[in-house]
């Protein structure tokens, strides 16, 4: 089966869900990982907008993405775990049906707070178009055992709506070479997603063919995942430097970006083979002596 490539559109995102072009694409998974509203340094947005405008906005975005997504798809929304209550008041205003509520815990150190406990994870809200998701991958993983258990597993475990073995891309040592940098060194995005985290949310709700939408699509994570599993990309930046990073990343796949390394994570998965989509020998040559891709940042 042929599988077109990922499209990057270089847009603003409110001009694109408003674009007749839009309204003829069918999405079956989006991942919505927008701007927190945080005061963050972004060039090209807005990241201190008045509450009640920023979640408005949000409401706007679910419900474009809404309509355009296919009968039992599905939407995975990433955000700070103080907007819990926004994030679900967004998804069943626009019409979502709540499926789980992730907990996504760092690994690192919790961030310390001064009159309330330090912060150590996000929230994912999965939800579907209707009550019964058209596509659900029920994912084995096999991570460490606790230290309570005496006998180590026969074939893994289910995956569940605790997230503990991702880890993310920091600023320093556990970035690692994941983590795109400029020419100095520095990070190129600082909230660029981990492929694992990525790679979880794809083959858990999309198969093969499956249209991937992600209208902030930032380094372009989500459509990295998705080429290389045969599914469908579709990603809207505003950043005109981060979409020419996201064609890059796509055009070359790099070692680190290479889902293949985590293929035996969910060896035990009954039907890895029928979703992972990728020829695993022809995958391997592909990222063979590819360049390490550094941005052309000043």
């Amino acid at each position: 089966m042929m599988i077109e490539n990922s499209r990057v559109f270089q847009s603003d995102v409110n001009d694109f869900l408003a674009s007749q072009e839009f309204a003829e694409y069918e999405l079956d998974l989006t991942f919505l990982d927008p701007p927190f509203n945080q005061a963050k340094d972004y060039s090209s947005h807005d990241d201190d907008m008045p509450e009640g405008e920023y979640w408005d906005w949000m409401q706007r975005v679910c419900g474009a993405v809404y309509t355009q997504t296919s009968k039992g798809g599905a939407i995975y929304f990433m955000q700070r775990e103080k907007n819990s209550e926004q994030v679900l008041r967004c998804l069943r205003e626009a019409g979502w049906t709540l499926q789980n509520l992730i907990v996504w815990k760092k690994l690192t150190s919790a961030v310390p707070m001064s009159r309330r406990f330090g912060k150590q994870y996000q929230i994912i809200a999965y939800a579907t178009k209707g009550s019964k998701a058209r596509v659900f991958n029920r994912l084995r993983i096999d991570p460490p055992l606790p230290a309570n258990y005496k006998h180590k597993r026969s074939n893994g475990m289910f995956v569940t709506d605790i997230w503990d073995d991702i880890r993310e891309l920091t600023a320093g040592y556990f970035a690692g070479d994941e983590a795109l940098r400029n020419r100095d060194g520095l990070r190129f995005h600082k909230q660029q997603a981990p492929i694992a985290l990525l790679l979880r949310i794809v083959l858990s709700s999309s198969q093969v063919g499956d249209r991937v939408f992600d209208p902030f699509a930032g380094t372009g994570t989500t459509l990295v995942v998705a080429q290389q599993l045969g599914r469908r990309g579709l990603g809207v930046e505003i950043d005109p430097d981060n979409a020419d990073c996201i064609r890059e990343r796509l055009r070359e796949i790099r070692p680190s970006d290479d889902v293949q390394r985590f293929r035996d994570d969910y060896r035990y998965t009954e039907n890895l083979g029928e979703i992972w989509g990728y020829d695993i020998e022809r995958g391997k040559q592909s990222v063979l002596n590819l360049p390490l891709f550094r941005p052309s940042i000043p």
